[in-house]
């Protein structure tokens, strides 16, 4: 574990509690839980409302204000130290490549993960199996972006130990039903997608993919501090695989785009949606809109953001026949992708079979056998963009 300043402060705070600890134990002794548990404390969210909101707007500052006044309010519970870590999360999300905020985002959840233990172990198992099985979920997150597996599944696992503690629980607090849910669904989702991990899940009980489907969609209704986490699964649960729904997927984050419209990754995954539905003229404004951002170097969008909004702009003057727009767009999100390394990635690789279409049909051969080349060089030859390169070239 990661040592540094703000662990050595959570150790000292659950040894000393600088003169509260004994009211504390004397409050709960007499039954006075709910004082303590701020995860059910109305005031709390009341007071929280603004920052939490001001965070996932990308209002990174003001969030963390208000996140280090509940730091020096409540020292020693989870709450504050994992609100500021998502507040780095937050600033990761847009772009994973970025490993700037990584050392600050990891001392947080291990702050929260030890005085998560603390309450877990003398005080209230429920609340303390939360935070503890959140910290983990987003430490696991981190880790599977960075493709250090290993580590995730042993955060992972970790997680969903915590998460089958608070099953069951949701009516000491609707937060709860997230973590249920999340467990119903990945429980089957990882036995499924990563056989490697099958022999951890023995240990699990099983899951059930619609129920938690259905569950985060009550979390969205009722939960606080879960419910923009339980919107934001709900839209990548829904938007693929074999519960697909693009229409509800397609809803949920026009919501989320609505109340968070500075928001550079609900900005770009409402605007993907709306691509994928074929809602063309509405995904070419949000993409239009994602460009003027950029241009105008506005927190949060940048080029990972540019390659996707391009790259739909690209498609949609093709459909129209405005090659010459439709060349400019494929060929300015190629720029953005070579720019933060993302050249391995599908949007590079179709938007240059996509121009080496618009070669062919404005008669250039040569110029379109030089773009299939390239993807040939640039995509492994079991992608599928590899192996339409190579027929085209047979072709040709």
């Amino acid at each position: 574990m990661r040592l540094h300043v703000k662990n050595i402060i959570a150790i000292f705070l659950i040894l000393f509690s600088v003169g509260s600890k004994a009211q504390w134990t004397q409050d709960l002794l007499n039954g006075d839980t709910a004082k303590y548990s701020l995860l059910i404390n109305p005031f709390i969210q009341v007071e929280s409302t603004e920052a939490i909101n001001a965070m996932y707007n990308f209002e990174f500052k003001k969030a963390d204000s208000h996140f280090t006044y509940l730091e020096k309010n409540y020292p020693w519970h989870p709450l504050p130290y994992l609100l500021k870590g998502l507040n780095y999360w937050w600033q990761i999300v847009p772009n994973y490549e970025n490993k700037a905020y990584d050392e600050e985002f990891l001392s947080y959840m291990d702050t929260t993960k030890i005085l998560a233990e603390h309450i877990y172990d003398n005080y209230n198992e429920i609340e303390g199996a939360f935070f503890l099985a959140a910290a983990y979920a987003f430490e696991g997150r981190l880790y599977s972006e960075r493709r250090e597996y290993r580590k995730a599944a042993l955060a992972g696992s970790r997680s969903l130990k915590y998460l089958g503690e608070c099953r069951g629980h949701e009516t000491y607090s609707p937060e709860l039903l997230f973590g249920d849910a999340l467990f119903n669904y990945y429980a089957e989702w990882i036995r499924e997608e990563y056989p490697l991990l099958r022999p951890i899940m023995i240990f699990f009980p099983e899951g059930d993919k619609k129920e938690g489907i259905e569950q985060l969609k009550e979390v969205t209704r009722n939960a606080f501090y879960s419910r923009t986490e339980a919107q934001f699964y709900l839209i990548r649960i829904l938007s693929s695989g074999e519960n697909q729904d693009l229409s509800e997927a397609v809803r949920v984050a026009r919501i989320l785009h609505k109340d968070y419209p500075d928001n550079p990754y609900f900005h770009r995954y409402y605007t993907r949606l709306l691509y994928q539905m074929g809602r063309y003229g509405e995904a070419e404004e949000e993409a239009l809109e994602i460009l003027e951002r950029i241009d105008a170097n506005q927190r949060g969008y940048e080029e990972n953001s540019g390659r996707y909004a391009c790259f739909f702009l690209g498609h949609v003057n093709e459909l129209r026949r405005k090659y010459d727009q439709a060349k400019a767009y494929y060929k300015r999100g190629m720029e953005f992708a070579e720019a933060i390394d993302a050249t391995d990635m599908g949007y590079y690789f179709y938007s240059l079979l996509h121009l080496a279409t618009i070669a062919e049909k404005e008669g250039d051969e040569d110029l379109a056998k030089d773009y299939y080349k390239q993807v040939k060089k640039a995509a492994k030859r079991s992608h599928s963009a590899h192996k339409q390169a190579r027929s085209r070239l047979r072709e040709l």
